[in-house]
């Protein structure tokens, strides 16, 4: 760690290329009056993003995975070399409007004995809207109760999509609002934290549920999670999610990987016997004719958790 670096930015990037030159001009753009160094973990994109950062950016420190290791992994890679006192860690698919990072260090620095652990921003989507910023502690009986009803809802849709129905009437439309205040845990896209050993990840989580892991642990010691007003980011949210229907989506490889995420993180923090029950659920969800050519090849990743 260097005392000339007060934020390490670490960024990790999967085959994102034009999103993440967007993502690091925005960085360069709008950041002032504070030392700051940019950390890009790659997790051997295949689209030109190592290319792309070493002819445009030749100022970010670049680390090479040779393969896909996941977000938390890719996170701790950064984290490995990085020389500031705070740690940014910046989703690609995500933009800084203002002077966000000077925004983060000047509160931390302002309440530095408040206990902190995490700080977040209520952020915005691509239309300017409130997205989701923050969540709260999953709950066994909540996560049953909440598996149950996702379990019966798909096979609703399912024959509501052999039957050539419309289903997209069935799909949800969530409302976010703002906060300001402490919450259970910030979202991941842009997570400000003390360069420190609470800072990393645990590299069981492929991806998801990995910040909410964190941030329960820095709840177990002590130490607050707070969005805050004045860092204004904006998450994108890359991906196709409105190209699936809500059938087809559930045998899409990042919500495959929640649900593994989930079973672990609930065995790991909550109950073994919940994690075996969401398992089973999972399971019969998995088995539908609409998404098994996705799901079986990940029954066993599934059932090792």
């Amino acid at each position: 760690m260097s005392s000339s670096v007060c934020v390490s930015v670490v960024i990790v990037s999967f085959n994102t290329c034009d999103l993440l030159r967007d993502c690091l001009r925005s960085v360069y753009e709008k950041t002032r009056d504070v030392s700051f160094e940019v950390i890009v973990s790659d997790n051997g994109s295949a689209d030109g993003s190592v290319e792309m950062v070493r002819r445009e950016f030749p100022q970010v420190v670049l680390v090479e995975n040779k393969a896909n290791l996941g977000f938390g992994t890719a996170n701790n890679r950064g984290l490995d070399v990085a020389r500031g006192e705070f740690v940014f860690y910046l989703n690609s698919d995500t933009l800084l409007l203002n002077n966000a990072i000077k925004e983060f260090y000047d509160y931390w620095k302002a309440h530095d004995g408040e206990s902190l652990g995490a700080l977040g921003c209520n952020l915005l989507d691509a239309d300017g809207k409130l997205t989701l910023s923050y969540g709260g502690f999953p709950q066994k009986f909540q996560l049953l109760k909440a598996g149950l009803h996702h379990l019966l809802a798909f096979y609703v849709k399912n024959v509501m999509k052999f039957l050539r129905m419309d289903i997209s009437r069935l799909r949800p439309v969530p409302v976010y609002g703002k906060i300001v205040g402490d919450v259970d845990f910030v979202n991941g896209a842009a997570l400000f934290v003390k360069n420190s050993p609470h800072a990393r990840f645990d590299e069981d989580f492929f991806l998801y549920y990995e910040e909410t892991n964190m941030q329960w642990h820095m709840k177990n010691i002590g130490l607050k999670r707070r969005i805050i007003e004045g860092p204004s980011v904006v998450h994108l949210v890359r991906g196709g999610r409105g190209k699936l229907d809500d059938v087809d989506r559930y045998g899409s490889f990042s919500i495959i990987q929640s649900e593994i995420s989930k079973v672990r993180y609930t065995k790991k923090n909550l109950s073994s016997v919940v994690a075996v029950l969401l398992k089973m659920l999972i399971v019969v969800q998995w088995i539908s004719p609409y998404i098994f050519r996705n799901t079986r090849k990940f029954f066993r990743s599934l059932w090792s958790v």
